[in-house]
């Protein structure tokens, strides 16, 4: 069974979103999620600056079993990605909540986190209560 960490807020998609700051996010996929796409590969980011939107595709995990796209939970601006994941995309396997995270992205505006799940509602949603 995957875990699914308290401190964090989730997507139905299953990308996890961790507040560094009232303005800072830091984002990655949840342990659940790569449970299911399997090992690891290749990991797609946008570039530091880009503007990106919520809900839409901002890269994709490629795994041994198929390709995923990954969502924005939020809208504004990348800070940093996790350069990491180009040469040990498996970090995403390996720590999912830790060194596997994608992208930081400083949020539009204070309501960018409304809509998004708590632990014990996303624990639910994927049937881990």
């Amino acid at each position: 069974m995957s875990d699914v960490q308290a401190n964090l807020l989730y997507t139905k998609e299953h990308e996890w979103v961790d507040k560094l700051s009232d303005t800072l996010v830091r984002i990655g996929i949840t342990a659940f999620a790569q449970d299911q796409l399997g090992d690891i590969v290749f990991v797609e980011l946008p570039k530091v600056g880009a503007a990106v939107t919520a809900h839409e595709s901002i890269g994709s995990v490629e795994s041994v079993k198929t390709v995923s796209d990954i969502f924005c939970p939020v809208s504004g601006k990348v800070t940093a990605v996790n350069s990491s994941l180009e040469a040990s995309p498996e970090l995403v396997n390996s720590s999912s909540y830790g060194e596997g995270w994608m992208v930081e992205v400083e949020i539009s505006g204070p309501d960018a986190l409304e809509g998004l799940l708590t632990a014990a509602e996303y624990a639910d949603y994927t049937g881990q209560a």
